[in-house]
């Protein structure tokens, strides 16, 4: 009986602390800042909670039959829709302009051909102006684009700013045409298939230059592309242990 009293009396001294000890909750329970999301993706198997109404950001205003994107709204798959997304070519435009005006500083500092050099300088010339164009408008229009070069684009610029020489070159031009090949791809269906007038006009402006560019860039690059084709062969046709081939 003494050891029942004990017992209980023990429960009652402990009662105050337990009740001062929060109750242990799950992860369900605990709110989070980001529920349902890694950086801006949802994380499989769970829904994100939709936006208030008025809401600023990707996600304000997304009604049905369309889906969410970075910037501005597309039109979901079947939405009978064929035109371009204004705002989300702002952003890659915007995107594209930043990383090649990094390329070409970059170009103008290590390029050896004086080809090169002097494509460079005027990339940084033209794509500058460009660039200023295109903040104007989307200021005018409300449209958010990126200030800073994406993380790829650094990527990319760190890569070549390894290299050196004839190495450097090659890689360099090669990127330059990609670059140009994709702003070129963009900036046409922007002019073509654009829903906001003025930006589409914007667009058809910057295609002929944009070609002019790529016209530039390709034999630049073709030279670099044919020298590495031939280097490839030599390797290939070359005998092991520098014996001579059978004639």
């Amino acid at each position: 009986m003494s050891r029942m009293l004990s017992l209980a009396a023990v429960v009652l001294l402990a009662g105050p602390a337990f009740a001062q000890q929060p109750a242990v909750r799950n992860r369900t329970e605990i709110p989070a800042q980001n529920q349902g999301q890694v950086g801006n993706r949802p994380i499989a198997g769970q829904s994100v909670p939709e936006p208030a109404v008025g809401q600023v950001g990707a996600r304000a205003g997304v009604g049905r039959g369309e889906v969410r994107t970075g910037v501005g709204r597309l039109p979901a798959a079947g939405a009978n829709a064929t035109g371009v997304n204004d705002a989300l070519f702002a952003a890659a435009a915007a995107d594209g302009g930043l990383s090649e005006l990094t390329l070409s500083q970059l170009g103008v500092q290590r390029a050896t051909d004086p080809e090169l050099k002097r494509f460079s300088q005027q990339m940084i010339e033209e794509h500058t102006r460009l660039n200023n164009e295109l903040r104007t408008l989307t200021a005018q229009k409300g449209i958010r684009i990126p200030e800073m070069v994406d993380v790829r684009s650094q990527f990319c610029a760190q890569s070549l700013a390894g290299l050196s020489g004839e190495k450097f070159d090659k890689c360099y031009a090669k990127a330059q045409l990609v670059a140009h090949m994709e702003a070129l791809g963009a900036f046409e269906a922007e002019a073509e298939r654009g829903l906001d007038p003025d930006v589409k006009a914007m667009a058809a402006r910057a295609v002929p230059k944009i070609k002019e560019h790529l016209e530039m860039i390709k034999p630049i690059a073709k030279k670099y592309m044919k020298e590495s084709e031939s280097e490839e062969h030599g390797r290939i046709g070359r005998p092991a242990g520098g014996v001579q081939p059978i004639r």
